[in-house]
């Protein structure tokens, strides 16, 4: 659960714990040949209509360079140590601000490609635009991770079968679908997950969409360890 539009309330939660943080890294990261790139703990870039985020906002974290040709094409460097507790969430993220029933259909794609070691998972993170929902599909995840919340059981929507979990932060309700199989490539039908929450269970009603989020959560990446993003995008209509 990272940042909506970078400053989110999970990070409002844990607040004052992200300025453990701050001590973001004295290793040299790998030099990338890229149109972007930076090692500052809350870089941003914007391009296409999208926003990347380094977001390094958990304590312990160590640390961690992202690096963009695009929106579409961008990944990170990161060493954070095999501690407990999430350290980043590196993502692009695209605005949509439109009612679910007038939404005729949002659509995301993406390939990655992850490594085998560490402790994360590649996942979307998407809110309303009063940030009182969050919506976590994970679609890969590595070593000990796990969802917030207490299992719904499963469901097959939006092209995946998940596993459902309800939960929350204090801050806002949270929705996290864990798909069954670890994939490194996928289209999801994010409004047909989302009018699945809204009209089978209920969950919420006709929430505004704002931001659709997509990225790796990094627990640990002990040594560095190198998460790429080959193509994603998001549409809407």
């Amino acid at each position: 659960m990272r940042t909506a539009l970078r400053k989110k309330p999970r990070m409002l939660l844990l607040g004052l714990a992200a300025s453990a943080a701050a001590a973001v890294g004295l290793a040299a990261a790998p030099a990338y040949a890229a149109t972007w790139s930076s090692s500052d703990q809350w870089a941003t870039w914007s391009n296409g209509g999208y926003t990347l985020y380094n977001d390094i906002w958990g304590s312990g974290a160590g640390p961690q360079t992202i690096w963009a040709n695009s929106y579409s094409n961008w990944g990170v460097w990161a060493n954070h140590p095999n501690t407990g507790g999430v350290k980043s969430y590196p993502n692009a993220t695209r605005y949509v601000g439109a009612k679910l029933s007038t939404l005729h259909s949002v659509s995301s794609s993406f390939n990655v490609t992850v490594p085998s070691a560490g402790a994360y998972e590649t996942a979307y993170d998407i809110w309303d635009t009063g940030n009182a929902y969050e919506i976590m599909l994970w679609m890969n995840k590595t070593g000990a991770v796990g969802p917030l919340g207490t299992s719904q059981g499963n469901v097959t929507v939006g092209g995946s079968t998940w596993t459902v979990y309800r939960g929350s932060n204090g801050a806002n309700a949270v929705f996290s679908f864990v798909r069954t199989s670890n994939t490194s490539s996928s289209t999801v039908d994010v409004l047909a997950v989302l009018n699945w929450i809204r009209n089978t269970k209920k969950w919420f009603g006709d929430i505004t969409l704002g931001n659709v989020q997509f990225g790796y959560e990094i627990t640990s990446s002990s040594g560095g360890l190198d998460f790429v993003t080959n193509s994603f995008s998001v549409t809407s209509s």
